[in-house]
């Protein structure tokens, strides 16, 4: 069994169905199913055939929904590109993933004239008509641009057949994702059909989906929380999608209320968010029977205002795009620890290792690392980079961990964030807690700079509510909390800080703040 199988055995057994809500009109499993077949059968009609890559320049809207499952559909590869992406961003991904035929935007229309001449192995480009004058457009494209280019309502209309899902392997390559390229050029984590069945399969089973849940999807879809928790898994269970086109909190309580949200996921950035928006009324949660946090830690302060103001439990998960993605996530049927990422999804084995590779001793820190179906075969093209990260059987994460008695785990903070002030070490995430314990303070991340004196010393940069409150204000707060060495030297407010499409917070942005000014 895989998605497109699963997936399409509920078009079979509900047809009428809803699958998903998009700018209020519903669209059924057996309208999706009938869509996705005849796309898939013109992406073949394009010469796409089974192995070759397929590159999704989407965002929240149905087009990403039809293009992966066709897709998949016909033994291809996904690779899901963040649209926003700067045009050199772009280009590596397409050119590095051998991509032949990109689904993109009509925003993107004018980077095909450049594209047709960067990439000549790109067959074609299917454009996505989201806004008004595509046709205008379209027109202005050169002779040459105009033959590799078709608009996607035009494929639909002019393909009448469908095809029948491509027989594939479990191992064979499903997905291609790019990592964000924190250290270097983007890799390319190749997830497998059995990868992501594995894992849309026991993320569901965790967390208790059923045909009757109305998941809001608002996360990007092209990044791999919301692929997995609000896109395969909902999907393999009959369940609806509340697709929102981009994250907006009035957007978000409108939408709950409208159709009886049952579920909310989101990273931290979109909980503060929600939190801090005066206007949201808690009524419109009052279906939500669970909210998931995940791609980033969520404060312990902010997890319990949220709870307490609209009534609803907050489970904090953890993955990474190299393990499809969910490692651990908190039990929906035993105790709930704030601060903790929870225990080992069933089938993944999680584990806290030292630099040796040995298991450290519960509440000891050390790198976790995972092992289990979920986990990629591989980077594309990089086999020294999966040798590094798959060792053994086991991924490693990069990120420091630790675990308790009971099994539960608790991310400490990035392997390479660590900051060591003196020799000693300090965990960003332990100082952002006490920042954000603060009444004033909204958003705050913790980065360590060079010192001449300790090596490296604790930056702090933090949004307010109350302008009024000073840095030093800030720094006795912290010096009551903490060792003195934890605290930070130097605190700088800010209007905002930098995320990225996901919502996650740029702390390598913030470090050339502080290298410019």
């Amino acid at each position: 069994m895989n998605l497109v199988e699963q997936v399409r055995q509920q078009a079979f057994e509900q047809p009428e169905k809803t699958a998903y809500y998009f700018m209020g009109q519903g669209t059924s499993y057996g309208e999706f199913e009938q869509t996705v077949g005849r796309f898939a059968k013109a992406l073949q009609d394009l010469g796409l055939e089974k192995g070759d890559h397929v590159g999704l320049l989407l965002g929240n809207t149905p087009h990403f929904l039809i293009s992966l499952y066709a897709t998949m559909r016909i033994g291809a590869t996904a690779i899901p590109i963040n649209p926003i992406y700067t045009a050199d961003e772009i280009s590596y991904i397409i050119q590095n993933g051998d991509v032949k035929v990109v689904v993109a935007l009509d925003m993107l229309l004018p980077l095909v004239e450049t594209g047709v001449k960067a990439f000549p192995q790109v067959q074609g480009y299917i454009i996505c008509e989201t806004t008004p004058n595509v046709g205008e457009k379209f027109a202005a494209l050169s002779d040459e641009a105009k033959t590799k280019t078709k608009l996607f309502t035009h494929v639909l209309a002019n393909t009448t057949t469908t095809v029948d899902p491509v027989a594939v392997k479990q191992e064979d390559t499903a997905v291609i994702l790019y990592t964000s390229g924190t250290t270097g050029q983007p890799k390319g984590a190749m997830l497998t059909h059995g990868n992501l069945y594995s894992n849309a399969r026991d993320v569901g089973e965790y967390l208790q989906m059923t045909g009757d849940d109305r998941i809001i999807t608002t996360l990007p879809v092209f990044h791999v929380f919301a692929l997995t928790v609000v896109v395969n898994a909902p999907l393999m269970k009959g369940a609806t999608l509340l697709i929102a086109p981009r994250f907006s909190p009035a957007e978000i309580f409108e939408l709950a209320e409208t159709y009886k949200a049952t579920v909310f996921a989101g990273v931290p950035t979109m909980f503060n968010f929600l939190y801090q928006f005066e206007e949201g009324d808690p009524k419109a949660f009052e279906h939500l029977r669970l909210a998931v946090s995940g791609g980033a830690s969520l404060p312990v302060s902010l997890l319990h205002h949220f709870e307490e103001k609209f009534n609803v439990r907050v489970s904090e998960g953890y993955g990474l795009s190299e393990a499809s993605p969910v490692t651990c996530f908190n039990p929906l049927d035993r105790e709930r620890k704030a601060g903790s990422i929870g225990q080992s999804i069933v089938n993944v084995d999680n584990k806290v290792v030292d630099a040796l590779g040995n298991e450290v001793p519960v509440g000891e820190v050390g790198e976790l690392i995972v092992r289990g179906p979920n986990v990629m075969k591989g980077y594309y093209k990089q086999p020294e980079e999966t040798a590094v990260a798959i060792r053994d059987g086991w991924l490693y994460t990069g990120d420091l961990a630790k675990k308790d008695e009971e099994g539960y785990f608790y991310i400490v903070d990035r392997k390479k964030d660590m900051i060591i002030v003196g020799g000693y070490n300090v965990y960003p995430r332990e100082v952002e807690e006490v920042l954000f314990a603060h009444p004033n303070v909204i958003e705050a991340a913790v980065v360590g700079l060079p010192d001449r004196d300790f090596g490296e010393a604790v930056h702090a940069y933090v949004v307010l509510k109350d302008k009024s409150i000073t840095p030093a204000q800030l720094q006795s707060y912290c010096a009551e909390r903490i060792v003195k060495y934890k605290v930070p030297k130097v605190i700088e407010i800010l209007e905002e800080l930098p995320k990225n499409s996901t919502g996650k917070i740029l702390r390598r942005s913030l470090k050339e703040i502080s290298t410019i000014s």
